[in-house]
């Protein structure tokens, strides 16, 4: 799996990530129907050709480099970005379904702000 897009995108969705990644393998995108209903961005594993541009572009470092420096309590999120894929509705749901299920379990963490949550996921 290469990088993974977790809990401070969350409430961010900026799309200077986007705008970086030279292979447009982080979606949805502004332009795709599924911007507006999604939580966060994701990157679509098979597409993303692990270049790291989109790292130091996350203003809120929501993106993490592999599985193992995905924080534990964040690890959920990459099965998210695993099966979210723009222009499928059932996988769209199941991402977001992971999505809603991560916000519910982590109520303390989601109260901190965007730019602050991956500094609190680290203690």
């Amino acid at each position: 799996m290469p990088f993974i897009i977790t809990d401070p995108c969350i409430g961010t969705k900026d799309t200077a990530c986007v705008d970086v990644c030279p292979v447009d393998c982080i979606h949805p995108r502004k332009d795709e129907a599924e911007f507006e209903r999604t939580q966060m961005l994701y990157i679509h594993p098979d597409e993303c050709i692990d270049c790291g541009a989109c790292v130091p572009a996350c203003p809120v470092a929501a993106i993490y480099d592999s599985v193992d420096s995905t924080p534990p309590s964040q690890k959920v999120l990459v099965d998210a970005n695993a099966v979210f894929r723009v222009g499928d509705e059932a996988a769209v749901a199941k991402a977001e379904e992971i999505v809603t299920s991560h916000v519910s379990a982590h109520p303390d963490l989601m109260a901190v702000p965007p730019a602050e949550r991956a500094a609190a996921h680290a203690k």
